[in-house]
Order: structure tokens, then C-alpha cells, then sequence
């Protein structure tokens, strides 16, 4: 498996290690043995390469491995202090959201649309007193005042009646045994 086809998740405790069975497998250098060496080179050069090639290898395996260890280290170090990934999502997103409402996008957006919530509440303003004042000018109508006198009447007959102690309608209780006016009894 080599690190170009690795899934890299940057959260992880384990990111960009290699599996243990990964970090003792050299370079494939038997191949490199097997290739014509580059031309314009002379032995003496290409063993020093050769050499170089060598200990660079060396190196990166002791790097991976250091840094393993680095990685299980701070992996410990954020478990005793109770530091979980959720917690660390939690941090990195106020950090981030903090960044967002700093940056001059972010300004010049929250600035339209505060002039834009501005115009729109006085626009709502205008036409709500434009509303009421067409109100008010149907409620001094004519034929609103006509509408407005047929119903005061029939509430006045209806409330009327109810205020003579009668309310205009047959009482069952009072009737006796006589049934309801146009209504059979049961």
C-alpha cells in the first residue's frame, strides 16, 4: 500500500501512519540495482547515490517512527485530559466561525443585509399606515356607516328582546307540555 493511496483523515489519532508491518519494509532497491545507471555517470558517483539513497531511507523510517510515537504520545496526553474528538470539532468550528465573522465578506454581507432589513421594515411601515388610512377612510364611507346602522339595528332587536327579560324565544322549560310552534314532539 503505498502513502499516495492511503485515506489521510487529518483527526485522527493514527494520521499518516503507516501499519507496523509497513515501517520495516525498505525501499525497492534491488530494482534500482537492476536499472542502467543514469548516462554521464561513473561508478564512483552512482555508488555514492547509491549510498545517499540509503541513508535517506534510514532517515524516513526513523522519522515515521518518531513521529508514531509522537502521535501515540499526544493521543495519551489528550485522553488524561478528557480532550475528545467531539471536543476538538467543537473547538476547530468556534475557531472557524470566529475566522468567518472577521473576514470582510462576512462584513459586507451582514452590512446588506442590515441596510436591506432597514428598507424593508420601513417599507412594511409605510404600508401599513397606508392601510389604515384606506380603513379609516371606508369606515367614513357611506355605505360602511349604512352597513354599520343595519347591523347596530338587528343587534339592537336581538340584545333588545334579552333586556325586556325575554329573550324572543320559546323557553322549554316554561311551555309546559305544549310542544315548540311547528315543531312535533318526540
Amino acid at each position: 500500500m503505498d502513502s499516495a493511496g492511503q485515506d489521510i483523515n487529518l483527526n485522527s489519532p493514527n494520521k499518516g501512519l503507516l501499519p507496523d508491518a509497513m515501517m520495516d519494509v525498505p525501499v525497492d532497491t534491488v530494482g534500482a540495482a537492476q536499472t542502467p545507471a543514469a548516462e554521464g555517470l561513473t561508478e564512483a558517483e552512482e555508488e555514492e547515490l547509491r549510498a545517499e539513497l540509503s541513508k535517506v531511507e534510514e532517515e524516513i523510517v526513523t522519522l515515521r517512527q518518531v513521529l508514531a510515537a509522537k502521535e501515540r504520545h499526544c493521543g495519551e496526553l489528550r485522553r488524561k485530559l478528557g480532550l475528545s474528538a467531539l471536543e476538538g470539532l467543537k473547538q476547530n468550528l468556534t475557531r472557524s466561525w470566529h475566522d468567518v465573522q472577521g473576514s470582510p465578506a462576512y462584513k459586507k454581507t451582514q452590512e446588506t443585509l442590515s441596510q436591506a432589513g432597514q428598507k424593508t421594515s420601513a417599507a412594511l411601515s409605510t404600508v401599513g399606515s397606508a392601510i389604515s388610512r384606506k380603513l379609516g377612510d371606508m369606515r367614513n364611507s357611506a355605505t360602511f356607516k349604512s352597513l354599520e346602522d343595519r347591523v347596530g339595528t338587528i343587534k339592537s332587536k336581538v340584545v333588545g328582546g334579552r333586556e325586556n327579560g325575554s329573550d324572543g324565544l320559546p323557553s322549554p322549560a316554561g311551555s309546559g307540555d305544549k310542544p315548540l310552534p311547528g315543531h312535533e314532539p318526540f
